[in-house]
């Protein structure tokens, strides 16, 4: 008997399995027409997940985890602020303009061919970010 499978640490309760990642449309690192500024917005050359536009930096809310699309809502979500991410880097925080979830989206700075848009992140590093981000 796997121990580590059956009963290590490491196993996944029931809660946890719908919160898992799964990826049932494209790979997640998929192009799209961002529904906010109408630019064509390539997959990232390096990386994880292309969630927002590089350009205005509005996304959707399509997401459970990261680059599953499992979301039902699919609301625009707007840019809101940026903070430090404990990575390195800057992390966007988005409000979904339908439900008013909120979710932190990884900048893209570094990408060679639609990096995030510095001007943007920095305007938004200006705001006060509200309690409830």
């Amino acid at each position: 008997m796997n121990r580590s499978r059956d009963q290590g640490p490491h196993r996944r309760s029931q809660e946890e399995e719908p919160h898992r990642r799964r990826n049932p449309i494209g790979r997640g690192n998929d192009g799209f027409v961002c529904e906010h500024c109408g630019l064509e917005v390539l997959p990232l050359l390096q990386g994880s997940y292309r969630n927002h536009c590089p350009a205005c930096l509005w996304s959707r809310h399509v997401d459970v985890v990261p680059g599953d699309r499992a979301e039902a809502c699919g609301g625009l979500m707007e840019p809101v602020g940026v903070k430090g991410s404990s990575a390195g880097g800057w992390d966007i925080v988005h409000r979904c303009v339908r439900c008013g979830a909120t979710r932190v989206n990884r900048a893209a700075l570094d990408d060679p061919r639609q990096g995030d848009a510095w001007e943007l992140i920095e305007a938004l590093s200006r705001l006060p970010l509200r309690r409830d981000s």
